[in-house]
């Protein structure tokens, strides 16, 4: 069977009806497209949030998310923002338990913030229905034919196969692509993926029945141990989403649920108190190991410009940054930005996609890298705090002349990933410097004062 599409308006097919996928074609339908969204699993609006998969429930959405979404709704963008928890900056918590130290995110009091996926994936395809935007749940894409001249996408269904023949197409159906995987038999594209030795377990903290939230909601916690660490985010029921990362060989190395609770007894006083004995046991026994993957591709685009690649199907990165959802919503975008600087030229704005967000989507999937050894190591580590300190305090003296490299990626949305990460580098450069010109002063000084006391203990 084959749908034509019949219509007069430039129609375009995009594949995933995740976060990226939805936005994607919220901004197309708002410019009047024609649009028509896939995606292969059941309607999630239909399935109960507690019965969803237990994995990457939080996300934290900062000023790039925000933006993209504005543009293409500002009412929207208001009614999310009515639904998440702030976050001005991270809470340390040692390994007694009994000491938490609060290190901020931005100079002038900005946040991040803490959202529900469920919710806002929800909430975005409550609005695609109300767009006019056909949503077919339950079609698994098995081919991509005359991709740059009639592009035409094949799906599995319950009831056979189906074709839909588009004007122009786009994959956002995550690392796993099979958008890409199909793009890729019909092109010259560059391709890798890379595991890292690091999985992750949801684990959760209920609300606290006489002050809602047991710990402090307006940060994002950490529980920083080398070479694994707990996180958690606060929910909106005053409950918290908490996620343990480690390397495979740690968990692994556990063999049982009384392990797993005696390892967080030790490693993690307070927060096994929080969970509590039984919902470890039942977390160890029964929730997913979820695996860490870094996807790169490139070209993102097809050759003469029908087909692109968003989002995690073009740059899946490790969550460590807190960028992933940011960096797809700015990915939808550039893209309407391009489109409208073509004057609507589709075929131009996918080519120009490419190479415009190439060395973007290369800094941040390194920083997000980079990030969590930062977050399980050196957010401890003196040396780390008095440059962290500094930096703050050079970005607060000379406001918009020095931004710490935090502050360029989660609060300005006009400054492009690659960017933040050149001035960080000469900025650190710079503060390097300034530590080591310290620490020889201060070798000089002792030595200066040594000899002087030597000299003394000599003429006596």
């Amino acid at each position: 069977m084959t749908d034509q599409r019949p219509s007069d308006r430039t129609s375009i097919g995009i594949v995933g009806a995740g976060l990226v996928g939805c936005l994607a074609a919220l901004a197309f339908s708002r410019k009047g497209y024609d649009v028509c969204l896939f995606d292969l699993r059941s309607d999630p609006t239909n399935i109960d949030r507690s019965k969803r998969n237990l994995r990457s429930i939080n996300l934290a959405v900062s000023s790039r998310g925000i933006r993209a979404i504005e543009e293409v709704d500002k009412a929207l963008s208001d009614k999310i923002l009515k639904h998440v928890i702030p976050m001005k900056g991270r809470m340390i918590h040692d390994k007694t338990g009994l000491k938490q130290e609060s290190q901020l995110y931005g100079l002038n009091g900005e946040c991040i913030n803490s959202i529900d996926r469920s919710y806002l994936n929800d909430l975005l395809l409550q609005e695609l229905g109300q767009s006019g935007v056909k949503v077919c749940f339950e079609h698994k894409l098995v081919k991509l034919s005359n991709v740059d001249t009639t592009p035409t996408m094949e799906f599995s269904t319950k009831n056979g196969n189906v074709k839909f023949t588009f004007d122009y197409i786009i994959g956002a159906d995550g690392a796993h692509s099979h958008f890409r995987h199909q793009m890729q038999k019909g092109m010259r594209m560059d391709f890798s993926q890379k595991y890292i030795d690091m999985q992750y377990m949801e684990l959760y903290i209920p609300p606290d029945p006489k002050k809602k939230f047991a710990i402090d909601a307006n940060h994002l916690h950490i529980w920083p141990r080398h070479d694994f660490m707990l996180i958690a985010l606060a929910n909106e029921d005053g409950s918290f989403t908490s996620t343990f990362f480690s390397p495979w060989s740690v968990i692994e190395s556990i063999n049982s649920s009384n392990e797993f609770t005696q390892f967080f007894k030790e490693n993690f006083p307070d927060a096994y108190k929080l969970i509590g004995q039984d919902a470890l046991v039942s977390a160890f026994d029964n929730n997913p190991r979820g695996s860490l993957m870094q996807i790169s591709a490139y070209p993102y685009n097809s050759p003469l410009g029908k087909a692109l690649i968003i989002g995690d199907a073009a740059h899946s990165m490790v969550p460590f940054y807190g960028q992933g959802m940011n960096c797809g919503f700015e990915d939808v975008r550039i893209l309407m930005e391009l489109i409208e600087a073509n004057e609507g030229a589709i075929e131009k704005a996918f080519l120009a996609y490419s190479p415009q967000r190439k060395d973007d989507l290369d800094a941040i999937c390194k920083l997000a890298l980079d990030n969590y050894y930062e977050m399980s190591s050196k957010v401890t580590n003196i040396w780390y705090l008095t440059k962290k300190k500094l930096d703050y305090t050079l970005g607060s003296w000379f406001k918009n002349k020095w931004q710490p490299l935090y502050t360029m990626i989660s609060f300005r949305d006009d400054i492009p990933y690659s960017k933040a990460v050149a001035i960080e580098v000469r900025q650190s450069r710079i503060l390097n410097n300034f530590q080591m010109g310290i620490i020889s002063s201060l070798l000089v000084y002792g030595a200066v004062q040594g000899a002087k006391v030597y000299d003394k203990w000599r003429s006596r």
